[in-house]
């Protein structure tokens, strides 16, 4: 049996046709699981013959809540889900004024290595399914009531790392039939993946592309992030510039600070020299401490002098605000203390 969500909407119709069904009936069942209607015997304009084919064929693979948690401030609700298999992944619900964003994982753990992030401990399990990445979506929505208008592919796992399946996710979440999300509302983060965001430029897509850079050096950044001793920084920057010709899209550059590594004002200054006239945005964000390694925070004053330095030099910077610290909101925390849990039961 396969997970409908897989599926788009004109590949269910085109199964249904070559089954010896409607192929409109493709439309009616999403349009029922859009709606919140998870079991084909419940959806009321589908025939009898038809929900049986589709029980014997599909299964809908809409994430369990294992555990949910909401901010004081009531802007933050993270999630952990599991899956049929038992896997469990986590997704964050951000509040704003423009709407709601989802933080969403595109694997069930990462092979990145990188010295700051919670969700690479233990290593990547596997890959997430195109429907399995669209499940946390669509339950996220279901629990807070409201619809979610932007998606971050910045949970757990490299996203290029899934590149077909990230690809026709981003599909499905845009079809007018289902959450209609359109490309601009999407953020792909990458630790910079070179021939694969050059492949992406390739496909022409209109999503935002944010590069986590943390370093403006090849010697600094492989102290943090096994992936830059297999692409350079000037690599990484060359295809930033592929991307933005084929594109004509504004790249971000994430940059983690952490305190008495990556924020002196010298490396202010040469990350300014670095994107020194490319179209772009940087996102300084004051590093999530976690307890498997000793990096601390920038203090308020470094942030605001390194924001200072960038903006000096004509780069248009933004200090992400934080969101969520009280639930362990950063990228892996709770599931990495859940599965700890789970193993001392």
């Amino acid at each position: 049996m396969k997970n409908m969500l897989d599926y788009s909407v004109d590949e269910l119709k085109e199964w249904l046709k070559d089954n010896g069904e409607k192929a409109f009936r493709g439309t009616q069942v999403f349009e029922w699981i859009y709606k919140g209607v998870y079991n084909f015997d419940d959806m009321k304009n589908i025939p009898g013959g038809t929900k049986k084919l589709l029980n014997d064929s599909f299964f809908l693979d809409i994430p369990e809540v294992v555990r949910r948690f909401d901010s004081q401030e009531g802007d933050t609700s993270k999630f952990l889900f599991k899956f049929k298999d038992g896997n469990i992944i986590e997704s964050v619900v951000m509040k704003y004024k423009h709407g709601n964003s989802i933080c969403i994982s595109t694997q069930v753990g990462c092979r990145m290595g990188c010295s700051f992030c919670a969700s690479t401990i233990g290593g990547m399990i596997r890959n997430l399914t195109p429907g399995e990445m669209l499940g946390q979506v669509i339950k996220a929505s279901n629990e807070i009531n409201e619809r979610i208008s932007n998606i971050v592919m910045m949970g757990s796992g490299e996203p290029l790392d899934n590149f077909d399946n990230v690809l026709k996710f981003i599909t499905s979440v845009n079809s007018s039939i289902g959450l209609n999300i359109g490309q601009r509302h999407i953020t792909l983060s990458t630790c910079g993946i070179v021939p694969k965001i050059k492949e992406l430029a390739d496909k022409n897509t209109q999503i935002t592309l944010a590069i986590s850079l943390h370093a403006p050096n090849d010697e600094l950044r492989r102290t943090m992030m096994p992936i830059a001793n297999k692409y350079s920084v000037k690599e990484i920057i060359e295809s930033c510039k592929y991307y933005i010709k084929n594109t004509n899209r504004r790249i971000t550059f994430e940059y983690a600070l952490v305190n008495g590594i990556n924020d002196s004002e010298e490396l202010g200054e040469e990350l300014g020299r670095l994107l020194k006239g490319l179209l772009c945005h940087v996102n300084l964000i004051p590093v999530n401490e976690i307890k498997e390694n000793n990096l601390k925070k920038s203090s308020s004053e470094n942030v605001r002098r390194f924001s200072n330095i960038l903006l000096k030099n004509g780069i248009e910077t933004t200090v992400r605000r934080e969101m969520g610290a009280d639930i362990n909101a950063a990228c892996g925390q709770l599931r990495r203390s859940y599965i700890e849990e789970d193993n001392n039961l």
